[in-house]
């Protein structure tokens, strides 16, 4: 069957008060707003339904006339207006270089960008600010630590432990690590519940492990790992743990001292803050003991024709001229997520996980993937799926230009899990704390409406 031939995208941002207002100048008042979340929750209005207002750009129509339902969070997150005003003030207030420059507009800057480092710190309650890495995305810090750590500690004969369910940024890089110390990778492969077999865990872990890579929350199952657990299995041998947190930093508590996690990394992006920056949380013995990743100025101590020495741990990680108004609209991103609360944004994303699941068993000849919730098994607010004889990216494309809903099709960034479960691509849908159960009803409805259509034709 041909795929749907896509259309050039118009928009036009919904006034509740009036459509005759440009884009521009809704936008533009919108940053006057508040940075605190809108309205006060009750017990009779969901927090999507109050946190909504923060985010302009989910008040569009799309293709001339359809309203937006944006149901693609697990690949970016949408910002909130707190986000936009700390990035149009960085650059209109105090844009400068970062620790370098001793005038007014640079030591702002500084402190601000600092000042944003502490706030990650804070959030996923690292012991001190000096463990957290700014880096362009969670791809890069995982990149830093291989090409770091790894390099420094592989040889032949160690390995490394990953899932088949990982993303590709935490299997690319160890691949080519592998490649150069002569280290070899194994992999978790799932168990009947399409969940990486932990029980296969505790038996493959050994002397020979010296580091276990491993998501928190699949990008594509929905399935939640015990991280402490799997930190306390993998340190009983001796291994480190690098924790690929993206899914899970933006939707729940994570404590990383609790965790016990070596290495941890996620995204500004999907946590309402921009694109462009993202972190990596490593633990200080082992950060301080890590050669440079990238060579240039910021890194060094002091450079000299025949040799250089090099700062301290993170400046030795962020070689030249950060992302720096990106990271500050990070901070701000921090503070709006702890003024509403990580575990209240998990709570009402469970519940939010539950209806999904539970709507989506409705649509005729669908296959979900990932574990079955239950009283024991919790879910992520998304879903990955398949409706039998038709191409996920039909379904997407007709969901888009048809209905205004916005979901994801394709690999995910992982092409292995989807070759172990014997299929090229799928469907998903993934929820954030601003969406709302009516998402979920307009999302099913037109789902069901895209499957009525595409069988005509069988």
């Amino acid at each position: 069957m041909e795929a749907v031939v896509p259309k050039l995208a118009s928009f036009n941002f919904l006034n509740p008060k009036s459509k005759s207002k440009s884009a521009i100048r809704r936008f533009s008042s919108a940053l006057c707003v508040s940075s605190s979340p809108s309205v006060t929750s009750t017990d009779s209005v969901s927090l999507g339904h109050t946190t909504r207002p923060d985010f302009p750009i989910l008040h569009q129509e799309v293709y001339g006339s359809k309203k937006l339902v944006y149901l693609d969070n697990a690949a970016t997150s949408q910002k909130p207006i707190a986000v936009l005003k700390a990035l149009q003030n960085y650059y209109e207030a105090y844009n400068s270089n970062v620790h370098r420059g001793i005038h007014f507009l640079s030591a702002k800057a500084t402190d601000e960008y600092e000042l944003a480092r502490k706030k990650v710190a804070a959030f996923i309650n690292a012991s001190d600010s000096g463990e957290i890495v700014f880096t362009k995305n969670a791809t890069e810090a995982i990149n830093l630590v291989a090409y770091s750590w790894g390099l420094s500690n592989l040889k032949s004969g160690d390995e490394v432990i990953l899932t088949v369910a990982e993303h590709h940024s935490a299997i690319v890089p160890w691949q080519l690590v592998a490649q150069k110390t002569g280290a070899n990778l194994k992999f978790l492969n799932l168990n009947d519940g399409e969940s990486p077999d932990l029980d296969k865990l505790k038996e493959m872990l050994s002397r020979k492990t010296k580091l276990v890579v491993i998501h928190h929350i699949s990008n594509m199952l929905a399935s939640i790992l015990p991280i402490e657990e799997i930190v306390h299995w993998s340190h009983d041998v001796g291994a480190k743990v690098l924790v690929d947190a993206c899914q899970s930093v933006p939707h729940m508590v994570v404590d990383v001292q609790g965790l016990d996690a070596d290495f941890l990394v996620a995204s500004s992006h999907k946590m309402c803050g921009p694109t462009g920056v993202g972190f990596l949380f490593g633990k200080s013995d082992l950060l301080s003991a890590m050669p440079p990743f990238l060579g240039g100025g910021e890194m060094i101590s002091d450079v000299f024709l025949d040799h250089s020495t090099f700062a301290d741990p993170p400046s030795r990680f962020e070689a030249g001229t950060p992302a720096i108004g990106e990271a500050i609209g990070l901070g701000a991103a921090i503070d709006y997520l702890s003024t509403i609360g990580m575990q209240k944004i998990h709570d009402y994303e469970m519940e939010l996980a539950k209806y999904l699941y539970e709507n989506l068993l409705s649509v005729p000849n669908i296959r979900i993937y990932g574990p079955k919730p239950s009283e024991h098994v919790q879910r992520a607010a998304l879903c990955s799926f398949n409706v039998e004889n038709i191409h996920p990216t039909d379904i997407a494309t007709l969901l888009d230009q048809q209905y205004g809903v916005a979901i994801r099709s394709g690999h995910h960034c992982a092409q292995p899990l989807h070759r172990y479960l014997g299929v090229n691509a799928s469907a998903r849908a993934s929820l954030h704390f601003y969406n709302t159960k009516e998402d979920v009803d307009e999302f099913i409805h037109a789902l069901n409406e895209t499957v009525s259509f595409f069988n005509v034709f069988k």
